[in-house]
């Protein structure tokens, strides 16, 4: 499996226009950018259809927004595995709550995920779900309240119980997952609290992608992740 640093921090560009073609090329510059002045692991899921371009032009992990559980064939509108390893993906997300997918389904991408050395993020909504999840060994698992998505209000500062019931219940199942925080993430006091709670990183979309100036939103999160010695 491709390694994985941590601090993580995971952009995800969902289908926003400050993040979409010319827009998401230059976000992936600047996350590219933060992670050599930090040493923080920073990645970016940006749309399929700018994949390509985004893997030959940083030098950074990038990810898929979702896979769908299938093999070559006639899937017209599916999400190949194989084509987002092709276009230079290290990995996935899985099951967000913008595209949730059933159970079974959740098993089989993360078990194709893994037969072609993909990273898999599993996105869950409660710890109790990302305790169900953690059973099929995904390499990381974020939770994410989906009624704090976007709202400005971070999970870590007012969850907080939520993030350390999912670390708890998720490391007894897999000691090794790595945990990540979503839903609301926006400044670095956010991240540096889900950090303080015992999370790897956090996952985060519209708290840097609809910032007035995404370099300085970017650089104010990545900094307070900088590794302490």
């Amino acid at each position: 499996m491709t390694s994985i640093d941590t601090p993580i921090l995971i952009i995800n560009f969902k289908t926003y226009k400050e993040a979409t073609g010319k827009n998401a090329l230059k976000l992936a510059k600047t996350a590219e950018k933060a992670s050599k002045i930090t040493g923080v692991n920073v990645c970016v899921a940006p749309q399929y259809t700018d994949l390509a371009v985004i893997t030959s032009r940083v030098n950074i992990p990038v990810f898929a927004q979702h896979l769908d559980p299938i093999r070559f064939g006639k899937h017209t509108g599916h999400i190949l595995p194989e084509s987002i390893k092709e276009a230079g993906a290290v990995g996935t997300l899985i099951n967000h709550s913008e595209r949730p997918l059933p159970l079974n389904s959740i098993e089989v991408v993360i078990d194709r995920a893994k037969s072609l050395d993909l990273i898999s993020v599993l996105c869950s909504d409660t710890p109790k779900t990302a305790a169900s999840v953690a059973y099929f060994k995904p390499d990381i698992v974020s939770v994410e309240p989906p009624e704090l998505i976007g709202t400005g209000i971070p999970v870590s500062k007012a969850r907080p119980e939520e993030v350390l019931e999912t670390i708890s219940l998720v490391r007894r199942v897999d000691a090794s997952a790595i945990i990540l925080c979503g839903a609301g993430i926006t400044t670095g006091a956010d991240a540096d609290a889900a950090l303080k709670l015992g999370a790897d990183g956090v996952l985060v979309a519209s708290g840097i992608i609809k910032a007035k100036n995404q370099e300085i939103a970017l650089l104010d999160i990545v900094k307070a992740m900088i590794p302490r010695i």
